[in-house]
């Protein structure tokens, strides 16, 4: 028996033996938590979405608006959705408003996003006015979006009015995510950033429009602030995965932006809102502490924060010089 065969009976004889050791001999250990996805994570898909539905899990999305941003949203398994919102408009480019936001700006952001997510389904909002003065160029505006902003799914704020907006879109094979309840791009409109849905015709209102939404084909719906009794309501009478934002803990899933997770705005903090972090404190300290190094001459270290050059070098360049300063007037 040659030893080449001699070694492949071997193995073939460990493989038969110990099955449960041949499933498990991959790069990746398995997981021990059943509700934890391997690392990394495989690509989060609509499907998959109403696969955490089903199964009541709670869906978790963050927004970004640059490279870092979508790093930070892919670092966990746990985001599935990433959203470039249109919050951005505040948080990264100091507009007063999201109404300010143009498609170009949009467009530029949500490219930088793509580059830096992984797993995370990523939509883009639609900014105010790129899907209301007709149905053509709400399609040609979202192509724009999926084609250069390099996203797999948009979001529509509105209620029955936009209906065959998003019919048009989903036929042509771009997912639309909806969006009821308080709509920040109405909020002149609505008399500011108030609770909606509190009175019998307000929530009604609320259940029509995202009936509506489902019906024409929305594969999600984003659910911002309505009374928790409504957001469960509404959870409960669609098929389709409906995320909370100030909406109670009773919808499919929750999103916050960023910037509000990780402590860094300083701007009005909503109710719903919860800092997971103080970027912000961690930020100026470190602006300050850099800042006092300068002052002080304590940056850069001549030794370990410097280059150097060769003794002998530099004794040339020296002699160098002087020849050179003494041949000129």
């Amino acid at each position: 028996m040659s030893t080449l065969f001699s070694y492949r009976r071997l193995s073939h004889d460990l493989i038969r033996v110990t099955p449960k050791l041949r499933r498990r001999m991959s790069v990746r250990p398995p997981s021990k938590d059943p509700t934890t996805p391997p690392i990394p994570r495989k690509k989060v898909t609509i499907q998959a979405l109403q696969t955490l539905r089903h199964s009541k899990t709670p869906i978790s999305m963050l927004t970004a608006y640059d490279y870092p941003s979508a790093l930070g949203c892919s670092s966990s398994t746990l985001t599935d959705i990433t959203l470039v919102g249109d919050s951005l408009a505040q948080v990264c480019l100091g507009y007063a408003s999201t109404t300010q936001l143009t498609l170009p700006e949009m467009i530029h952001h949500a490219r930088a996003v793509a580059r830096g997510t992984t797993h995370p389904f990523l939509v883009a909002d639609m900014p105010f006015g790129s899907y209301h003065t007709s149905v053509n160029d709400a399609v040609a505006n979202a192509v724009r979006l999926v084609q250069e902003g390099r996203v797999e799914g948009v979001k529509l704020e509105g209620g029955r009015e936009i209906v065959e907006v998003v019919r048009r879109l989903t036929d042509v094979g771009i997912p639309v995510m909806a969006h009821v309840g308080l709509l920040p791009q109405r909020h002149a409109a609505l008399s500011g950033y108030k609770v909606q849905g509190r009175s019998v015709e307000g929530a009604r209102k609320v259940v029509l429009d995202a009936l509506a939404l489902e019906e024409a084909g929305a594969f999600a719906i984003v659910v911002e602030a309505v009374p928790r009794e409504l957001g469960k309501y509404v959870t409960d009478r669609l098929k389709i995965p409906t995320i909370g934002i100030g909406a109670g803990p009773y919808t499919n899933g929750q999103v916050l932006v960023y910037d509000d997770v990780m402590g860094t705005w300083s701007g009005h903090k909503a109710k719903f809102v919860r800092r997971f972090g103080n970027l912000k404190e961690v930020r100026d300290n470190a602006v300050q502490s850099y800042g006092e190094a300068v002052r002080t001459g304590a940056f850069p270290d001549p030794e370990t924060e410097s280059y150097a050059m060769d003794k002998n070098e530099w004794e040339r360049f020296l002699e160098t010089e002087a020849l050179e300063g003494s041949s000129h007037p």
